[in-house]
């Protein structure tokens, strides 16, 4: 067998077989690690520092904090906001989906949106860099099954809590509720949880601290809906539920 034969054979099992091994190898190292270490830094969290580096008053704001140290009014408020389904599903709102597509489909919607649940914004939020390309969404896709059945319900919301943007520079639940409120995030009122959840759809655009009109009669419809859904027990600090 020729030199040539021998190189081009070694590069095919490198490409088709090593590196994709070693691809899922690390992803699930890193998404077992993550089941117990906090997540300090996201993609974004870099996408963002570099787009706003002349932006002379841009700072990222982080602070890490245990689920126990975090309201479950803000939990439930995002889940009103974000997931209605979240204690159903197995990462997937499938019936979301499909009303998406059909949307798009009859010219409803310019665009497809996105559908995604706590589980998917978690899973590209810690894991993958915002793009609309169809390999963002297949990466998204499996990173939701694996901390789906992984992390499981009460690791994954603790999770979107400590890394979803939540104002420029501003990043999980703590960083919020002090730059918005002056509190910390184990203080967050009912409020002040929906006020935060109105502006998720558009962080940098909206301001749960000095709310416009539009984003007061979004948190106003976000605590309405509260009443109506079924959340999941994993939100309610094990403390609380002690009777």
């Amino acid at each position: 067998m020729s030199r040539r034969h021998t190189f081009f054979g070694r590069l095919w099992r490198l490409l088709l077989i090593k590196l994709p091994l070693a691809l899922v190898g690390l992803s699930l190292l890193l998404t077992v690690m993550y089941k117990w270490l906090p997540v300090y830094v996201t993609p974004l969290m870099v996408q963002r520092s570099i787009q706003f580096r002349s932006d002379e008053s841009f700072h990222t704001r982080k602070i890490w904090k245990p689920y126990k140290d975090i309201s479950p009014e803000l939990a439930k408020a995002v889940i009103a906001s974000e997931d209605n389904l979240y204690a159903d599903h197995r990462g997937f709102d499938w019936k979301a989906i499909r009303q998406a597509r059909e949307e798009f489909e009859s010219g409803k919607r310019s665009r497809m949106r996105g559908a995604s649940t706590i589980s998917q914004q978690t899973a590209k939020n810690v894991f993958l860099l915002p793009s609309r390309s169809i390999l963002r969404k297949g990466l998204e896709a499996y990173f939701t099954v694996l901390i789906e059945n992984i992390w499981g319900k009460e690791r994954i919301l603790e999770v979107y809590l400590n890394v979803a943007e939540m104002g420029k520079g501003i990043y999980g639940a703590e960083a919020a509720a002090q730059a918005h409120f002056g509190t910390t995030a184990a203080k967050l009122t009912r409020r002040q949880s929906c006020l935060i959840a109105a502006c998720l759809p558009a962080p940098l655009k909206r301001n749960a601290g000095k709310p416009s009109s539009y984003v007061n009669s979004r948190a106003s419809k976000i605590a309405s809906l509260e009443s109506k859904l079924k959340f999941p027990q994993c939100i309610y600090h094990k403390e609380a539920t002690k009777d």
